[in-house]
């Protein structure tokens, strides 16, 4: 059986009997693809369908799925993969007792199964390893763990996985491996590719001199690019910015990276994608040029040669101090030659919370995996820009047009105290919340807490969601603007660094028209959420 369950405007959630059911939709879907759908994020029983409005909607897509054939079990025939485990992980002597057995025959069954990576999600490089020993069915902790370092192997239900990189995580932990499964230097750079096998091999029995070659493996490469620095104080061969102070934090970000599920990896990309815009058009960039992503103000920059900069988004103060010792305050949305020495300062937004600078030519900074912009969850892109950095400025190949470009009207910039509401369409996890939760949902303000940032922005309300379901939910893929409840009830706001899958029901998805209004949303505003489409699953048998 099928069910549909809409995740947001431009996503469907298709929902399936198991893993052998959506590993069979998804095989099918690559064999001959439907025309609009732009990406596909497998998970353990569902496909989550990222599709483009103007070319196919959610009927036609549902119809052209409904006729595909899952009855053929899928062969996937890929490369084995031996994965080298120390079993001295934290939650070993819990997963013995959760599975009434020894921890010597917990590693016992772990090592005597042949593996398969059933999807990838939750951060690069981390694949869902599906076919272990059939006891393996193990509850995530009660309560994740703030961090977790590189290379714990864990289980969560009935997979198995290893954290490719530092992160938050509520895996069971049985043990550590010293290989390097996420390696930008490496193509591609995650080890374990859906398809592939894989055994677990217990480091205790293998010879010391291969133990001793596994303690010297290379360290993960994360990014080949190191920004250059200015050695003198004359004009170096091309135009450039230095940073002087980077403020609270300034990122390279442009359109995003679509098209790398299968690496595990999101879009990412500027939060506020009309101001990204606006900044480029100022400066008669492509529309989709990297530009500086800044927050909260702070950042200092002097141009080295004459540039022409515009900086758009947050209403935030800036100030010109010139080579020759003049200072101007100078306006936003309007392009600024800049002579070399002169320096320009961005200060604390009055409203909104990102600012956005773009330099005519664009940064000559080499894409990663085929974007320039900065995944602060995945750790992919360029490195944040730190002071003394310089960023050398392209020229561009032709003229580029400069053109106006509107300032925002006032309400799309929120402020600190505001009440801002943002568009929710319901779904996809609707029914695992009571009815009470549901109408609270709407009815209560909810406030932006400190610890947001550009994965989500963390919600408080005075009471929180209920949920009708209280077992576990299995990983299945999470679209920018999903409004996703723990089990706290306290709602997370996913922004364009959210991880590609998740282990929490998703209450509903805000409007892709609201994407840049949260991205601007500063801590201590508070949300209402303005319920424009209802939850209508669709059932097919």
């Amino acid at each position: 059986m099928k069910r549909f369950l809409p995740a947001g405007l431009n996503a469907l959630l298709v929902e399936l009997d198991g893993l052998d059911g959506a590993l069979a939709l998804h095989a099918a879907l690559e064999r001959e693809p439907i025309a609009g759908i732009t990406e596909i994020v497998p998970a353990a029983r569902t496909l989550l369908l990222h599709f483009d409005p103007r070319v196919c909607d959610t009927a036609r897509l549902i119809q052209a799925i409904a006729g595909r054939d899952l009855n053929e079990r899928v062969q996937r025939g890929g490369a084995l993969i031996e994965i080298p485990v120390r079993y001295d992980g934290e939650d070993l002597p819990e997963v013995a007792r959760l599975l009434n057995i020894t921890p010597a025959e917990v590693i016992r069954r772990h090592t005597g199964s042949t593996y398969s990576v059933a999807f990838t999600g939750f951060a690069p490089g981390f694949a869902y390893l599906a076919g272990g020993h059939p006891s393996f069915d193990v509850p995530r902790r009660t309560s994740p763990r703030a961090r977790i370092p590189a290379g714990s192997v864990g289980l969560a239900g009935r997979f198995s996985g290893i954290y490719p990189q530092a992160s938050p995580g509520g895996w069971q932990l049985i043990g550590t491996t010293p290989l390097t499964l996420w390696d930008m230097g490496r193509e591609p750079p995650a080890l374990l590719q859906p398809g592939f096998h894989v055994r677990f091999i217990d480091i205790a029995t293998l010879p010391a001199e291969k133990c001793a070659a596994l303690q010297q493996a290379a360290p993960a490469r994360q990014s080949a690019f190191v920004y250059p620095k200015r050695t003198g104080t004359g004009v170096t061969a091309g135009a450039a910015l230095e940073i002087l102070a980077p403020g609270l934090q300034t990122l390279l970000q442009d359109a995003g990276r679509p098209g790398q599920a299968a690496q595990g990896v999101s879009a990412s990309g500027a939060l506020d994608q009309g101001a990204l815009r606006a900044a480029n058009t100022l400066v008669g960039n492509p529309w989709d040029e990297a530009v500086l992503e800044t927050v909260a103000g702070g950042l200092q920059l002097r141009s080295v040669g004459a540039t022409a900069v515009a900086v758009t988004g947050a209403d935030a103060p800036l100030t010109l101090n010139t080579a020759r010792g003049a200072r101007w305050r100078v306006a936003r949305h309007q392009p600024l030659a800049l002579n070399d020495g002169d320096t320009l300062s961005i200060g604390p937004p009055c409203a909104g919370v990102r600012c956005y600078l773009a330099v005519r030519g664009g940064f000559a900074v080499p894409p990663v995996l085929g974007s320039r912009a900065t995944d602060t969850l995945a750790r992919v892109g360029p490195p944040p820009l730190a002071a003394g950095d310089l960023l050398p400025v392209r020229r561009l190949a032709r003229g580029g047009i400069v053109q106006p470009a509107a300032l925002p009207p006032d309400a799309a910039l929120p402020m600190p105290q505001q009440e801002v509401v943002l568009d929710l369409m319901l779904g996809p996890r609707a029914d695992w919340f009571t009815p009470e939760a549901m109408a609270l949902l709407a009815r209560q303000r909810w406030r932006v807490t400190p610890l947001s940032n550009r994965v989500g922005l963390r919600l408080e309300g005075a009471q929180p969601l209920a949920r009708a379901i209280a077992g576990e939910l299995t990983s299945e893929g999470m679209p920018h603007g999903a409004l996703q409840v723990p089990s706290n009830g306290q709602p997370v706001l996913f922004l364009a660094d959210h991880p590609l899958t998740g282990g929490y029901p998703v209450i509903g998805c805000i409007a892709p028209h609201h994407f840049d209004r949260a991205g601007q949303i500063p801590v201590g505003a508070w949300l209402r959420f303005n319920v424009i489409r209802p939850f209508e699953p669709i059932v097919l048998s």
